[in-house]
């Protein structure tokens, strides 16, 4: 004969299913991890990963009669850089990406860092954005002190601010576009009190219109990294008339993303020495 026995045991075993989803729910918002089950770990984010899965890849940019020089940008993900092979290709100013939020610094600086200056290459950094975690000030002085300063030597470039779609979770980083604003301006007010320049800002109009609403007031002073992997930049975020730097393929024939300067090379010099 069957035994009915109490619900009891079927009540105890949903309760702790119940704390475990609670648990693993809490440590996916806890900064320095993701955002969600599938978001990778944090600190792999890179110049255009966040642009290059909401915007997706296009075509190679057209011919131009407008003189451009080619550049790349890196980060861990490249590891220990070729860049004699990148300087032969004609490839002749870089961006590496040095730290991330206030909780990241690329293992691999030092050797993309001085090895493209080795080169002969006019060199910069950048640093990726996590307005969730920490205060814009914070993060302006985190990068500054972990390889973000300038110097005006002629083969520095000014920092840049990689502001784009998040990939660890919610789009704008959970903020509002007036709050956005705030942030990003914190950020570059203290990395020009600390360095003395106005630092580059990288984003995608997509993301920039959508997070910022279209703010228009930094195109006066912050020169623009505009991300868009097709034929032509196509249309600017608000306050920007041109781009001073375009990513335009996050497949490089050699290495890391490629880049077009908006000028010969001795534009890229004169943003150098400010």
């Amino acid at each position: 004969m069957p035994v009915h026995r109490s619900g009891t045991t079927g009540r105890s075993r949903l309760a702790a299913a119940g704390t475990l989803l609670a648990v693993l729910s809490l440590l996916l918002t806890l900064p320095g991890t993701a955002g969600a089950a599938d978001a990778p770990p944090r600190g792999s984010a890179y110049l255009g990963m966040g642009v290059i899965s909401h915007d997706g890849q296009g075509g190679l940019p057209r011919d131009s009669r407008v003189a451009q020089t080619e550049g790349v940008d890196v980060s861990s993900h490249q590891g220990n850089v070729n860049w004699s092979g990148l300087w032969s290709s004609g490839v002749k100013w870089a961006y590496v990406k040095a730290t991330e939020g206030t909780y990241y610094k690329n293992p691999y600086f030092a050797q993309q860092y001085n090895g493209s200056y080795n080169v002969g290459m006019i060199r910069g950094s950048y640093h990726f954005a996590t307005p969730d975690t920490t205060s814009g000030t914070a993060q302006a002085d985190y990068f500054v002190n972990n390889g973000g300063g300038w110097s005006r030597d002629g083969r520095t470039l000014p920092g840049t601010l990689d502001i784009e779609w998040n990939p660890y979770g919610a789009a704008c980083f959970g903020k509002t576009a007036s709050a956005m604003v705030t942030w990003i301006r914190d950020f570059l007010n203290r990395y020009k009190a600390r360095t003395g320049r106005a630092a580059v800002i990288y984003t995608a109009t997509s993301w920039w219109t959508q997070c910022t609403g279209n703010y228009s007031g930094f195109g006066a002073s912050n020169p623009l990294w505009i991300a868009r992997y097709d034929t032509t930049p196509g249309t600017l975020p608000g306050g920007w008339a041109y781009q001073t730097m375009w990513q335009y393929t996050s497949s490089g024939p050699i290495v890391g993303d490629h880049d077009k300067f908006n000028g010969a090379l001795d534009r890229v010099v004169a943003l150098a020495n400010g």
